[in-house]
């Protein structure tokens, strides 16, 4: 692809209203010409004077590689199953390994416009509920007799933290992270519609949800699937994301959590959803996103969440 062939893309992506027509971001106006600075294309509203390019106020925005870069990032990271690495994404790409991290949480964050604020179930619809923990691993001692149970909260580090995932069974699911299960009841009422058939596991961390939903129980020592109650949609979500935890990025813990779990969610969704859509759908989401509220700053350290 030419620098002008993905230009035209951006565009289109962008401005579909106007069939890739410039839009001012500043004023609204229809009426900008074109010039270029150092090859790069910049845009100029006749309406208010401001210059603007196609990625302005946009998760691109301020960006150095060229346009067709990020277009093949797009494409590459949609055709991974469970996720795409970012020492692979920097070798296809030709990237140093920063730049491809940063990357692809752009692209995650892209992602997560689509469960902001989403609400799933309904009137006779199925939901089921279900936490899995991620971090904090404390390696097991050598000796036999040095080892400890690191189920219980003293042999751990205090950096494990649960992913709770709420999917509606034939649509779509929301995660959030949280330092254990019980503290998710809040989130779960706000993200499950009344009239929602709810299934969870036999863990008491749900037990609160009996007040506000009609719940059936699955006890997982006893079957997975009984008297139409189970988890196995809530499962494949978890199997998907331990998966790209183990196969690609063997860590994913931490104050990015909620990022690789919405990334997760996202892929799931959408896992019949041909290749092609799903690049023009994230395409469009980072068009649509303002600039990044992780990495905006992050390597001059004006993002102090991003330096820890």
């Amino acid at each position: 692809m030419t620098d002008a062939e993905a230009e035209g893309a951006f565009r289109r992506v962008r401005w579909p209203e106007t069939d890739g027509a410039p839009v001012c971001p500043h004023c609204g106006g229809l009426d900008a010409y074109e010039f270029r600075r150092k090859t790069a294309l910049r845009l100029e509203c006749r309406a208010c004077g401001k210059e603007f390019s196609i990625t302005s106020g946009t998760l691109f925005a301020s960006h150095k590689l060229p346009l067709r870069g990020y277009l093949a990032a797009i494409a590459i990271f949609c055709n991974e199953v469970k996720g795409k690495s970012a020492l692979a994404m920097s070798r296809d790409l030709g990237v140093s390994y920063k730049t491809a991290f940063v990357l692809l949480h752009k692209l995650r964050e892209a992602m997560a416009e689509e469960l902001k604020g989403r609400v799933v179930g309904g009137e006779g619809k199925v939901a089921e509920v279900d936490g899995g923990y991620f971090g904090g691993y404390v390696k097991p001692a050598n000796r036999a007799e040095y080892r400890r149970d690191r189920r219980f909260a003293q042999n751990q580090n205090g950096k494990r933290k649960v992913v709770v995932i709420v999917r509606e069974r034939g649509g779509n699911s929301v995660p959030a992270v949280f330092r254990s299960e019980k503290h998710a009841i809040s989130f779960i009422q706000k993200r499950i519609a009344k009239g929602t058939i709810v299934n969870a596991d036999e863990s008491a961390s749900w037990n609160d949800l009996h007040s506000r939903f009609e719940m059936k129980r699955i006890n997982h020592e006893e079957a997975y699937s009984m008297d139409g109650a189970c988890t196995n949609w809530a499962e494949e979500f978890f199997s998907r994301m331990r998966r790209a935890e183990i196969g690609h990025h063997h860590h994913i813990a931490g104050q990015y959590l909620l990022r690789y779990a919405q990334e997760a969610s996202w892929r799931e969704d959408n896992r019949r959803v041909g290749n092609g859509e799903q690049v023009s759908r994230l395409a469009a989401l980072a068009m649509k996103r303002k600039p990044s509220v992780d990495f905006s700053g992050y390597w001059q350290r004006h993002n102090q969440s991003g330096s820890n």
